[in-house]
């Protein structure tokens, strides 16, 4: 019974602490797991979750009870709701709390003015990266078909670099007044969607002439559904230089990643505030927490590298563990393993290099 339990245990994923039977079977999971030093991680035991969401089912938030109550004791008296950080005490808890947790942005009162005057003196806005967010209303003949009527681009800061009311290019037959404040003179005399793509164009550009310039100076674009605003504006954007919410693996619903959030729930449980909660629903709002979002899952700490290059994490899994190395894998530890294995994501945090 001993032999096994050792066995076990030298089989045992150095991440997700799943037991194998075999070596090879740990290999095996070890290939197709995509585990990395990337991954969400509890604060007390130190297992990798796939998600934040898979982190708080571990730490039973909500509903789920805790697939390890002495974790979720831990994480009760000292751990931080939103950042799922654990604390040694509950002063440093406190103090990391105050910062933590973020209040909704305040709306610029006089917003089109605002925008001229940044567009005449050609301000192009903070830090590498924008958001971007659209505001839909209805087409077709039963008023269900997505189309753009408003627009918003804002910076790292937060600060606006375009906003506009858009002219769809078909005719208007819902205005979804109740969530988006738009009314028919609001698109008299509105530019064009293909002129406020443009605009976004060159904002998104920032002085380069393709996308793919040996300068590297065009945007990160930010959002969430971005192909969905990206659509409705008839643009495209390089995969590389996009940063979507909805679609980073640690923001996901599910480990499987098969579902997204919705950008208000992100918000609240990784923010601690509120959004789209009735009324009319500005784009700036979504920009600003779509930003945030970026900017807090950029900022993860990722300091346990065992002196790794950060660029070493964008060779793939395939090449980590070639088949051809079987045995070689099979005798190295868990933890080897591990070190050796890349996410199958580009993690935001390697924006910062």
């Amino acid at each position: 019974m001993d032999n096994s339990s050792d066995a076990h245990s030298r089989h045992r994923c150095a991440a997700c602490y799943r037991q194998f039977n075999r070596m090879e079977h740990l290999v095996e999971h070890m290939r197709s797991s995509h585990h990395s030093y990337h991954e969400p991680r509890c604060g007390v035991c130190g297992k990798h979750c796939r998600s934040l969401d898979a982190l708080r089912d571990h730490l039973g938030f909500g509903a789920s009870l805790p697939s390890k109550p002495a974790c979720a004791a831990a994480f009760q008296a000292h751990g931080c709701p939103l950042c799922l950080v654990v604390f040694p005490t509950a002063s440093a808890l406190r103090a990391h709390c105050a910062a933590c947790k973020l209040s909704r942005a305040s709306i610029p009162s006089s917003m089109q003015s605002l925008t001229t005057t940044m567009s005449r003196m050609g301000v192009r806005g903070g830090g590498r990266a924008v958001a971007l967010g659209c505001k839909m209303v209805g087409g077709g003949s039963d008023g269900t078909l997505d189309v753009c009527a408003r627009v918003c681009v804002v910076d790292e800061h937060e600060a606006i670099l375009y906003e506009s009311f858009v002219k769809p290019i078909i005719p208007v037959t819902h205005y979804r007044y109740e969530t988006t404040g738009i009314r028919p003179e609001h698109l008299r005399g509105a530019p064009t969607v293909k002129q406020a793509m443009r605009r976004v164009q060159d904002i998104l550009l920032n002085g380069e002439q393709s996308y793919y310039s040996s300068r590297g100076a065009a945007r990160l674009l930010v959002g969430h559904g971005l192909e969905h605003d990206l659509d409705a504006l008839g643009m495209d954007y390089p995969a590389h230089l996009k940063r979507d919410t909805a679609t980073y693996p640690p923001l996901m619903k599910t480990s499987a990643r098969l579902m997204s959030n919705s950008l208000r729930y992100l918000t609240r449980s990784c923010l601690g505030y509120d959004i789209q909660t009735g009324g009319h629903h500005h784009p700036y709002d979504d920009c600003v927490a779509a930003m945030r979002l970026y900017k807090r899952m950029r900022a993860m700490s990722h300091l346990h590298l065992n002196g790794r290059r950060k660029d070493d994490d964008d060779e793939s899994t395939a090449k980590a563990f070639p088949a051809w190395r079987q045995r070689e894998l099979e005798r190295m530890s868990p933890e080897e393993l591990l070190a050796m294995s890349k996410p199958d994501y580009q993690c935001w945090c390697l924006d910062d290099d």
